[in-house]
């Protein structure tokens, strides 16, 4: 971090904390992408606020843990972390069974990004916010790179339902339904599109509804319990869920198959994760199952499905015509692009032309939380920081997790996790695990 030097020495250890996790918050080199970047820190964080964070953990540790690790009491920690958490710099997630509290440093994604922008009113100066964000992410490739630039990404797009045949339902799995999240989960929130009101304070938002961030299960709890959103019932959720089917909005959850903690309604204008493909040619959501297909027999060539596609994947090409000196135009789709989220589907002029088929290929999708952070460390060289929590002790329960997280792997990446883990422990449980696909 080479222009660190301009930065007082708790924002510097803070940078450095944040960079250990899974994904960091790299500093850019363009100087008007690295100015938004020191806003974004100086705006969320005090110095005092920050030289905490520095050395809290990035997983769920007890109350009793962080302040032995800190040096504080329990009385004098407390408040502090309370108060980080109602910035959402700070997340405290409540066991639902035994009411203990653990408390961990929120990332950049999902995390104080989308938090800071989630509220219509707080202490965060939102044009502000919202301007030191676009810089940071928009004038410089380094964030993208981060969060998308490995194999594992942090969302995952849910195809539309109605978007399929009456033959493909039966065999859709049910984590691959966004109907089926809502139907499963035990809790629900709604807030702001965190994506939408920065595109707003920057004059640039689009006519799609604003609350239709979803929350459920422990990230709705966190959004209820600090106030970045309201509760609602099973039938709102599902409400908003047709709803922003019906206003052409992609919807991407959480990257993994149990407990997703999140369902966004997004469009290509706003959305940061649409717009990293858009802009920076990244694949920064994991597709669906599905793919888009035409046929070109029924294929009228309005073009609604390629001025619906949210991320370029659809462009009208010229077609001969027998007899005629002009062409017609047909959609062509660009598969590798496609994430299959269905909405062309609903555009269609035809409601024939266009279908969504099964993929060839496919896409792998972690099936729970820690093979997801597992998977997204090693891809980007952090293992050692998950592992090893800077130094903290994160005990058995933890390390058995991440074991077992990590024999459900295949062959290859158990051997990057052994080379970036120098650890004879780690090695010989790589070692002799039998290979889980094999």
């Amino acid at each position: 971090m080479g222009h660190l030097g301009h930065l007082k020495a708790e924002y510097r250890d803070l940078a450095d904390r944040l960079n250990a996790g899974s994904v960091g918050f790299p500093e850019p080199e363009s100087d008007a992408s690295r100015h938004g970047w020191q806003e974004i820190l100086e705006i969320l964080y005090t110095p005092q606020e920050a030289a905490l964070a520095a050395r809290l953990p990035v997983l769920p540790s007890s109350l009793r843990a962080i302040a032995t690790r800190i040096g504080l009491t329990e009385d004098e920690l407390k408040p502090r972390l309370d108060r980080m958490a109602d910035k959402g710099i700070v997340m405290d997630l409540v066991h639902p069974k035994t009411g203990k509290t653990k408390y961990f440093l929120s990332p950049p994604v999902v995390g104080f990004f989308e938090f800071s922008m989630m509220r219509a009113q707080d202490s965060i100066p939102k044009k502000r916010m919202a301007e030191a964000l676009d810089a940071y992410t928009h004038g410089d490739p380094a964030f993208a790179n981060e969060v998308f630039g490995g194999d594992t990404v942090i969302g995952k797009t849910m195809v539309h339902e109605n978007a399929l045949s009456d033959e493909d339902l039966p065999d859709v799995l049910d984590w691959e339904r966004a109907t089926s999240v809502i139907e499963e989960a035990q809790s629900f929130a709604v807030s702001y599109c965190y994506c939408r009101h920065k595109a707003e304070h920057l004059g640039k938002r689009c006519d799609a509804p604003m609350d239709v961030c979803l929350s459920v299960n422990a990230g709705a709890a966190f959004v209820v319990h600090r106030e970045f959103g309201r509760e609602i019932e099973r039938s709102e959720a599902m409400d908003i869920l047709i709803q922003s089917r019906e206003s052409g909005l992609v919807q991407i959850a959480d990257n993994v198959q149990q407990k997703p903690t999140y369902i966004c309604n997004c469009c290509g204008c706003c959305c940061g994760q649409l717009q990293a493909i858009n802009e920076f040619d990244l694949p920064a959501v994991n597709p669906s199952g599905f793919e888009a297909t035409v046929n070109l027999d029924d294929c009228n060539g309005c073009s609604r499905c390629a001025r619906a596609c949210p991320v370029g994947a659809i462009e009208m090409r010229p077609a001969p015509v027998v007899g005629s000196r002009k062409n017609d135009l047909r959609a062509s789709i660009d598969t590798d692009r496609c994430i299959g989220c269905g909405v062309c589907v609903q555009a269609c002029g035809t409601r024939h032309a266009m279908t969504m088929e099964r993929r060839p290929i496919q896409p792998t999708v972690p099936r729970t939380g820690m093979e997801k952070i597992l998977r997204m460390s090693i891809e980007r060289g952090k293992l050692p920081d998950l592992l090893f929590d800077q130094g903290a002790g994160r005990g058995s329960r933890f390390l058995n997790q991440a074991l077992h997280g990590l024999t459900a792997l295949g062959p290859i990446e158990r051997a990057i996790a052994s080379e970036q883990v120098k650890s004879r422990f780690v090695r010989f449980a790589l070692r002799n695990v039998s290979d889980p696909t094999g």
